[in-house]
């Protein structure tokens, strides 16, 4: 058993194979032993993705044969023909780069920060059969998401075009050689990327990147609408895109080949298809070979597995002191460098604070959830500015208190928009603010701390950041619309005692249903609790802020002076935000002191 372990190519797929199997036997064995209804609803999704399958098998059977009807052609001008014959080469190239791509995240997870390759690497295997088994069940469910949107198109394509029997094995052999290749070439960039920073931080950049990447992908037609451009599709743009994407099935293209093989295997032109579907496969052995065992020697000599990062050495600071200065001009001059908030708060209160941060900015995975409300204010704002400051054209029917609360609130809107980044984030910060210390919360309930302490730091964690974000907007916006000096004083404090009210309740809520037994911050929550503190802040958010702008419109409509209508919204909007800001806090207060005791 030593011998078979020590040597990296005897018997390489018989325990590929043993591995594999022993993955499918602890998957199937936890499905056996779940919960009954976990079974079903476990049945009942697989037979959704065999049934959606089977539908896009059916509708690009139909969708090509319209394409190949000579109406097609005789009213819109477009020769599908060329299409239909580049179809394989971009189904193709799409499904290499896309495992390329996904596989990168996957293979990091299943090579360096699982917990079974300690035991793997010491177990009566080949080395290297332990590497291949890893890159194939890193594949697997990716390959198998692809196939199931690439495979019923091709075969659809095959069924429209009537190819002969031997495209259609054919046709998964070349998907699964290119998914081979890709993933090699991705195993190859994960040993790369370890190689300049630790593994867990390449992941939690590969999270804020992703997460990022998502929300921009799903704001897009919001940002394009903000831009004001033309999404009406005309014949000719479809005829350049079809044009342009028929371009790719050329000879010069290397990704070509394996579709040009394929094409040529299904209508008879035997010579060429071998030819291309040989040089293609051979290819994709040729780089799963050689990228498979420059990956295997870069992880099992572990050049990759160290974690060094070259860093340049910090200056140690010198105090230089002159040689007959009292000693109590260092402790002045060293007061005199400390910030300004850590010689306002108490130091149990600073040291929670500044510990915060540090996780915050510290890991990655913080950040990509911190980040969406900057990119969704971004775009709002963006609409905002389209608008003008002005109210939609209607019908001329709406009353004028109507017209003139719309025109105010549109004024405004900068406060409204920074309300709403700021209610975003608060969601995050403060309402998860005690489920964020998980697992080491008892650090905090060993230690000499007060409760009151504690409320105070958390408030200031949350607050102090989207307080500053919330500046950002405003003042931009602000001075974008050329907002008078007045209004923008009175839009400062309406944002500085609605976000502090907002943080209130949201504390308040969150510290009362915390919840410590996560292992990841994207599963965090803080319980039912903190759902009603989201649900309460979605109906403060509007009645706080229509507190402050309300009796604005209402005084304009009756033409009173506004300096009464700052007078009442200031300060009916400040008590109220006041006692949101400190009743819901005090509330929890009991409930803090025996967090995590059960």
């Amino acid at each position: 058993m030593t011998a078979l372990a020590a040597s990296p190519t005897e018997q390489i797929w018989p325990a590929v194979w043993k591995l594999v199997r022993l993955r499918l036997q602890i998957t199937w064995n936890s499905f056996k032993h779940a919960k009954t209804v976990r079974k079903i609803l476990t049945v009942i999704g697989y037979l959704l993705l065999l049934a959606f399958g089977a539908g896009i098998l059916i509708g690009s059977w139909f969708l090509l044969k319209f394409l190949r009807s000579p109406d097609l052609l005789k009213y819109t001008g477009i020769d599908p023909a060329p299409f239909l014959q580049a179809m394989p080469v971009l189904i193709f190239t799409l499904l290499f780069f896309s495992i390329l791509l996904t596989s990168f995240g996957v293979l990091l997870q299943a090579l360096y920060l699982s917990g079974d390759m300690d035991f793997l690497l010491t177990s009566p295997v080949p080395l290297r059969s332990v590497f291949v088994a890893k890159l194939l069940q890193a594949v697997l469910p990716n390959f198998s998401l692809l196939a199931l949107f690439g495979l019923p198109v091709l075969y659809g394509l095959g069924i429209a075009q009537h190819y002969n029997i031997l495209y259609y094995p054919l046709v998964l052999v070349v998907m699964v050689a290119l998914t081979l290749a890709a993933s090699g070439i991705s195993a190859l960039l994960v040993m790369m990327v370890v190689r300049v920073m630790p593994p867990r931080r390449a992941a939690e950049i590969l999270g804020f990147i992703g997460g990022t990447i998502g929300l921009l992908c799903g704001q897009a037609g919001n940002l394009f609408n903000s831009f004001g451009r033309n999404t009406d599709i005309s014949g000719n743009q479809v005829a350049g895109m079809v044009t342009t994407l028929t371009r790719f099935n050329s000879l010069w293209l290397p990704f070509a080949w394996p579709g040009r093989g394929l094409i040529d295997l299904g209508e008879g032109r035997w010579l060429s298809a071998i030819l291309l579907l040989v040089v293609s496969l051979g290819l994709c052995a040729l780089v799963f070979g050689m990228a498979l065992v420059t990956a295997e020697r870069w992880y099992y000599t572990g050049w990759a597995g160290m974690q060094v990062v070259t860093r340049k050495k910090k200056t140690p600071r010198v105090l230089r002191q002159e040689a007959g200065a009292a000693s109590g001009t260092a402790v002045v001059s060293a007061r005199a460098s400390t910030p300004l908030l850590q010689r306002l708060l108490p130091a149990p209160v600073w040291a929670i604070v500044n510990k915060d941060y540090l996780v915050y900015r510290r890991d990655m995975r913080n950040l990509s959830q911190l980040i969406s409300p900057l990119i969704l204010g971004v775009i709002y704002s963006l609409i905002i500015f389209r608008t003008g400051g002005r109210v939609p054209a209607g019908q001329g029917q709406a009353p004028a208190l109507f017209m003139q609360s719309m025109q105010v609130l549109l004024s405004y809107s900068s406060v409204g928009m920074s309300v709403f980044v700021g209610w975003m984030l608060l969601n995050r910060l403060s309402g998860m603010a005690f489920s964020a210390e998980g697992k080491n919360f008892w650090l905090l309930k060993a230690s000499p701390l007060r409760t009151v302490h504690l409320l105070l730091a958390k408030f200031l964690v949350a607050y102090i950041p989207t307080l500053l974000l919330g500046l950002f907007f405003l003042v931009g916006i602000a001075l974008v619309q050329k907002m008078a000096l007045g209004s923008l004083l009175y839009s400062l404090l309406a944002l500085v005692m609605c976000l502090a009210g907002m943080n209130g309740i949201l504390l308040g809520f969150g510290a009362a249903g915390a919840k410590f037994d996560w292992d990841d911050p994207r599963k965090m929550n803080a319980g039912t609790m903190g759902c009603v503190g989201q649900v309460i802040t979605m109906i403060f958010v509007p009645l706080s802020f229509g507190i402050f702008i309300g009796p604005i419109a209402l005084f304009l409509f009756f033409h009173w002076p506004l300096v009464y209508a700052y007078l009442v919204g200031g300060i009916v909007g400040v008590l109220v935000n006041v006692v949101a800001t400190f009743l819901p806090p005090y509330l929890a207060l009991k409930k803090v002191e025996h967090l995590g005791e059960n």
